[in-house]
């Protein structure tokens, strides 16, 4: 089974690399980005948005 995304909004600074990176995963929803499919890409690319959030907003479920 897949492994699941999500983002922690509160956390979020808006800066827009995970949805530059991946817009078949994120997208910016009220101002703030939001895994609108969490398990739309490989999860190493998914990896990457996780490992670049500068603070650490982007997380996966357990």
């Amino acid at each position: 089974m897949a492994r699941s995304v999500w983002v922690d909004r509160e956390e979020c600074i808006s800066c827009g690399l995970c949805v530059s990176l991946l817009p078949e995963v994120f997208r910016f929803e009220g101002g703030k980005s939001d895994a609108y499919a969490p398990t739309g890409a490989p999860e190493e690319k998914i990896q990457e948005c996780v490992d670049g959030c500068p603070v650490g907003a982007i997380h996966w479920k357990d």
